[in-house]
């Protein structure tokens, strides 16, 4: 199989070694030269078998995404299919469904999870689609995914802008977990009865009811600076947290704990936090997002 990707930054990079190592051949465009594996989109589209060719789409989004999804519907013919692996709002897909499908060309949105560690760990997807389109496109999300069972790291969640839902949803309640683990952070190194922080919350790492990829994480953060002296308390919200709540009001859904991690994420860029020190440290930890750093750090 031979694919197409735009967009080689943090995510895709990876993705593109992830794949090409699964044996699947990738041509990468990106706007920077220094990355990108042609010049331009229409070369890229070019290096792909016509009419069973896929491409997917790991750009920022919103204009940026419906722009390259614009480009592409004037360069590939019927039977290509795009993904969009980006974190669009689901509402989008439509849109760019419709917009290929006059072309002929097939669209599936795939929420993707795993952060800079996805090379490394594999991705969990969620897709949205049809399953014709799905099924073409399986050899990818099979080696993009993580290793064992398929269930436990893909899922076809339903029709087009289910795989965005989905990783809508996904994103709100990771927001919950990280400023759970901060909360009970801020709160153990409050008082000195506990005098190894770090370690005790290490040792929730195996066999307690709390353990979780986060939780290790953020222990490797803490490993590293553990007074988290070198990170600001200031944390940004990607959006996904924020179309989340909508979502729950407009379908009247009570989600006070991802409300609250989202409005604690607002309250960090007012003043100090310990617990959004962690929550920033984590979001540098599992997905390589900027922080800023402390004053006088």
């Amino acid at each position: 199989m031979h694919i197409g990707l735009v967009g080689l930054g943090k995510m895709g990079a990876n993705m593109r070694t992830r794949l090409r190592a699964a044996g699947i051949e990738v041509t990468g465009y990106d706007r920077d030269p220094a990355v990108s594996d042609v010049a331009s989109l229409a070369d890229m589209v070019a290096a792909l078998p016509a009419g069973s060719r896929i491409v997917w789409v790991m750009v920022p989004a919103g204009a940026i995404t419906h722009g390259v999804v614009e480009e592409l519907a004037g360069l590939l013919v019927a039977g290509d299919v795009v993904i969009d692996g980006g974190n669009s709002h689901f509402a989008d897909d439509a849109a760019h469904a419709e917009l290929l499908a006059g072309h002929g060309v097939g669209y599936l949105d795939a929420g993707v999870s795993g952060g800079v560690w996805g090379l490394e760990n594999g991705y969990g997807l969620m897709v949205g689609g049809d399953a014709a389109t799905v099924e073409a496109a399986m050899p990818v999300f099979d080696a993009l995914r993580p290793p064992g069972p398929r269930e436990e790291g893909f899922v076809h969640a339903g029709a087009v802008g289910a795989g965005h839902y989905a990783k809508m949803v996904h994103n709100g309640i990771e927001y919950g977990l990280m400023q759970a683990y901060a909360e009970g952070y801020e709160l153990l190194a409050a008082k000195d009865v506990v005098t190894d922080v770090t370690g005790t919350m290490k040792a929730w790492t195996r066999g307690t009811v709390v353990r979780s990829w986060l939780l290790e994480l953020l222990v490797r953060a803490l490993e590293d600076d553990p007074e988290l002296a070198e990170i600001s308390d200031w944390v940004e919200d990607s959006g996904e947290g924020r179309w989340t709540v909508d979502e729950a009001i407009e379908s009247a859904v009570p989600v006070p704990v991802i409300s609250a991690a989202l409005f604690a994420r607002f309250a960090s860029r007012q003043g100090a936090s310990p617990a959004m020190k962690a929550v920033a440290a984590l979001r540098q930890q599992f997905g390589g997002h900027a922080t800023k750093p402390a004053d006088g750090a």
